[in-house]
Order: C-alpha cells, then sequence, then structure tokens
C-alpha cells in the first residue's frame, strides 16, 4: 500500500506542477502576443471611434428631432377625437335650422343660428374649418362622393349637392365633405 501511495502522491503533484506551467505559459502568451500596437493600428483605432462618436451624435440629434416634432404633432392634433366627437352636434343644429317648423319663432330661428355661429368660432380657435365646397371640383381626399347626378349647367366631375359639410383640422381632413358629383 505504501508504494500505491506515494504513485498517487506523485501524480497529484505532476498534476498540480503541470496546471502551474500551463497557466504560467498562458500569462506569457497573452503578453507576448498583445505587444504594443503599431501607429497605423492607432490611427485605424481613432478614425473608428471618431466615426461612432459621429454616428451617435448624428442618432441623437435625429431623435430629438423626431421628439420635437411627435410633441408638436399631439399639441397640434391632441384635441381631433374630441372635436369629431362634437361634428354631429354642429349637424344636428344644422338641420334644426333647416327644418324649422312654420310655427317656430323669429327669435327661436335666431337662437339656434348664434348658438351654431358660437360652436363654430370656437371650433376655429382649434384650428378646424369647415368644407363646403360649393361650385368646386371633386376632390377625392376632401369630398365623398355619395351619388351622381346631371346638371346641364355644370361641368363633369364638379361638385353638385352639399349633405353634409366636411372638416380639416390644420390641414388634415378629419371628415370628408359628402356630395353628389356631376355626370352628363
Amino acid at each position: 500500500m505504501p508504494k500505491e501511495k506515494k504513485v498517487k502522491e506523485n501524480e497529484i503533484e505532476n498534476d498540480a506542477l503541470n496546471s502551474e506551467e500551463s497557466a504560467v505559459q498562458t500569462d506569457e502568451i497573452t503578453k507576448d502576443d498583445i505587444g504594443s500596437p503599431t501607429y497605423e493600428e492607432l490611427v485605424d483605432i481613432n478614425e473608428e471611434l471618431e466615426k461612432s462618436v459621429l454616428r451617435a451624435n448624428a442618432d441623437l440629434d435625429n431623435a430629438l428631432k423626431r421628439s420635437v416634432n411627435e410633441v408638436e404633432k399631439a399639441h397640434k392634433y391632441g384635441v381631433e377625437k374630441l372635436l369629431v366627437e362634437l361634428l354631429p352636434v354642429i349637424d344636428n343644429l344644422e338641420h334644426a335650422l333647416n327644418n324649422l317648423s312654420e310655427n317656430a319663432t323669429k327669435e327661436d330661428k335666431e337662437g339656434i343660428e348664434l348658438t351654431l355661429k358660437s360652436f363654430e368660432s370656437a371650433l376655429d380657435k382649434f384650428g378646424m374649418i369647415p368644407i363646403y365646397p360649393v361650385n368646386e371640383e371633386f376632390n377625392p381626399e376632401k369630398h365623398e362622393a355619395v351619388t351622381m347626378e346631371q346638371d346641364k349647367d355644370k361641368e363633369n366631375g364638379s361638385i353638385g349637392n352639399i349633405f353634409q359639410r366636411g372638416w380639416e383640422l390644420h390641414s388634415r381632413i378629419v371628415r370628408p365633405a359628402r356630395v353628389t358629383v356631376i355626370k352628363n
């Protein structure tokens, strides 16, 4: 047994020595391989770093411009949903004016007209502009064709009757005008 014990101890010592030598060799290899970079390598590294900084600055500038643009749009169009929900109120006031009964008094009509005007001026303060296409050519971006009609006095492609005014908010169409289109 003492021989076996000595053999095992020798093996353990050899393993320890081998691992220390390999660690020393690894350290020596990495130190020798790195060495000092040459002037050309330093210039290349410097150019790459300068390009990276320029790209990072450009990305930052672009992100800032996008953020500013998005904030401006949010301020400009933030009330769009509310204003769209209020458009049927204006439509109802217009229908009320157009369909007043014969028994309605002059004061009733004036009251509805004043309410409609004050409502429209409130929308105007937020940048809402009505699209009322009288004597215009049909434009599919601003107008919705409900039907076609014939009218010898008007040209093909022009607007005939207007069923419902359209609205735009800061040049963005919120609701197109519903119209008939002339086709002779």
